[in-house]
């Protein structure tokens, strides 16, 4: 197997496909189409943090094939816009959008979240990132274009969850970054950026249990599937892919990689960035 494990591709191409949709219903309990360690339980949790009203204006980052966006706008009422850099993500993303009536409130970009992101200063109430911020480089910057992008008082939430909270091997760190680009960062660093990048705190929670239970039951909801997997997928996509939940579980069940939500506020007093 080589080092690089291809995961979004082919899960976001074949989003639609029965074998897909009993993995996610096997793995998550509800699908409501994530591709991530989020249930439907605990976003409904996170969507009470951010107080969104019906007029709120929402922007996703990493929203992948918007099954979750979807799920908060049924929710809530709110509009959102979902960016993500996997084109096939967003196609199965406004399929569903259209599918379900929520074009008119709901919409998804190709865009580099990355970059600086192609939105004017202070248009969005909330800002929400699930599991995906670790694939960003530079949280500084990254933080810094929410901050410029949000209202004032307005609130940012994400997961991160690969937080350093034990002894990792060379071994485990590549397997555990074997399907994209990962940021590793200790424990603290998140608050640290939070504070410097102009946002109070709010809410820090420990969520790895999520991550335990969903990667234990994802792992074995895939190897019930394996042969339609393979045929999908080919082998060597296939065994990736295990030996990446498996890596997942072993780590974040022994805490050595730990998963963290972290609601903000931006602070209406502080002056607002280019």
């Amino acid at each position: 197997m080589s080092d690089s494990v291809e995961l979004y591709n082919s899960s976001y191409g074949n989003f639609f496909s029965n074998v897909l949709q009993q993995v996610r219903r096997e793995s998550f309990g509800e699908d409501i189409g994530q591709n991530s360690w989020l249930t439907a339980d605990e976003y409904l949790r996170f969507i009470e943090w951010l107080e969104l009203k019906p007029f709120s204006n929402i922007l996703e980052i990493a929203c992948g094939s918007g099954g979750p966006a979807l799920f908060m706008a049924q929710k809530t009422g709110c509009s959102i816009t979902g960016i993500d850099n996997n084109e096939k993500g967003i196609v199965a993303a406004n399929k569903m959008a259209v599918e379900q009536g929520f074009a008119s409130k709901v919409s998804f970009l190709y865009a580099d979240a990355c970059s600086r992101l192609p939105f004017e200063n202070n248009t969005f109430d909330s800002v929400i990132c699930i599991d995906a911020v670790n694939h960003l480089p530079n949280r500084p910057q990254i933080l810094g274009e929410w901050h410029r992008v949000l209202k004032p008082g307005g609130r940012i939430l994400f997961t991160d969850p690969i937080v350093v909270t034990g002894i990792l091997s060379s071994d485990e760190i590549t397997i555990r970054s074997s399907i994209g680009y990962f940021l590793f960062v200790p424990a603290g660093e998140n608050e640290r950026i939070i504070e410097e990048t102009g946002f109070e705190l709010l809410h820090l929670e420990d969520v790895t249990d999520n991550e335990v239970n969903v990667s234990k039951r994802w792992y074995e909801a895939r190897r019930k599937q394996k042969d339609d997997l393979i045929k999908m997928e080919g082998a060597e996509t296939y065994g990736g892919q295990q030996k990446f939940l498996a890596t997942v579980y072993k780590l974040s069940s022994e805490r050595r990689l730990s998963r963290f939500v972290f609601a903000a506020l931006k602070k209406k007093l502080n002056a607002q960035t280019a």
